[in-house]
């Protein structure tokens, strides 16, 4: 039995191929942690907007559970990479 076809997913971010890394530092020589673009897009909706998990499953056409996971990853990811000082690169 094969898994699920992931849902589509709406996502206004552009930030793809882009990476935020720490100063004087090449990026070849940090470690990259990927950030993907539905990872990206949920940490705006709930973090920067201030919308809920529900209004922002909304406007991504996905669960607030998927959300939920979604953010859970993406903040994991978001504040590994600031106290071990790696890059985040944008998927």
């Amino acid at each position: 039995m094969s898994p699920r076809s992931k849902k589509p997913r709406r996502c206004g971010c552009r930030f793809r191929g882009k990476a935020f890394k720490p100063t004087g530092v090449p990026l070849s020589e940090t470690e990259q942690v990927i950030l993907s673009r539905d990872e990206l897009e949920a940490l705006k909706l709930c973090d920067a907007d201030d919308l809920t998990q529900e209004q922002a499953g909304r406007r991504m056409g996905v669960s607030r559970g998927t959300v939920q996971r979604i953010l859970s990853a993406a903040r994991k990811k978001v504040a590994r990479a600031l106290s071990r000082g790696n890059a985040i690169v944008f998927e």
